[in-house]
């Protein structure tokens, strides 16, 4: 993966995870201000519990904001994380020289989802931010867990990565 923290031209949202405590205060921190720059996001709760360039892991709890009829997690929802956990792995992997946005979604369900949630985003390979000139789609694998392991989600979310003019 692009270490784009080598490069000295982190985006600011992952310049700021960087500068907050690893622990759970710096976790909630950093994720209210995600939700405060977009607040869609706040209808899971979302806690960024791990983000690296190439990388996020972010969790949500099971309540009744994200119950569909069945009391289950809303699929609908379940996307929303898993947005949150791509956005957030695509922020720590585009430089500043660069931009983001997502283009495309393709979603599976695959069980119902009974408890709370984990979102483990990854890029599909390195960011080649070199090779990017007039811009290049890049796929996010996102996986979403249950508190028992169970992958009850996947989505692969294409963002089309630019360079800033």
């Amino acid at each position: 993966m692009n270490e784009v923290s080598d490069l000295g031209q982190s985006s600011r949202t992952y310049s700021l995870w960087r500068r907050l405590p690893d622990n759970l205060f710096g976790q909630v921190v950093f994720s209210a201000g995600m939700v405060a720059r977009v607040p869609y996001f706040g209808t899971v709760l979302p806690i960024v519990r791990e983000m690296r360039p190439g990388y996020c892991r972010v969790t949500a709890p099971k309540w009744f904001g994200v119950h569909n009829h069945l009391g289950t997690f809303h699929a609908i929802a379940a996307c929303n994380l898993a947005e949150a956990a791509m956005g957030m792995a695509m922020e720590a992997s585009t430089p500043t020289t660069h931009r983001w946005i997502p283009k495309a979604m393709h979603t599976r369900y695959l069980a119902p989802a009974t408890t709370r949630l984990t979102a483990v985003a990854e890029l599909s390979g390195p960011l080649d931010v070199d090779a990017i000139t007039d811009g290049t789609d890049v796929v996010v694998a996102v996986e979403i867990l249950d508190s028992h392991g169970t992958a009850v989600v996947r989505c692969d979310i294409t963002t089309w990565v630019t360079r800033r003019h």
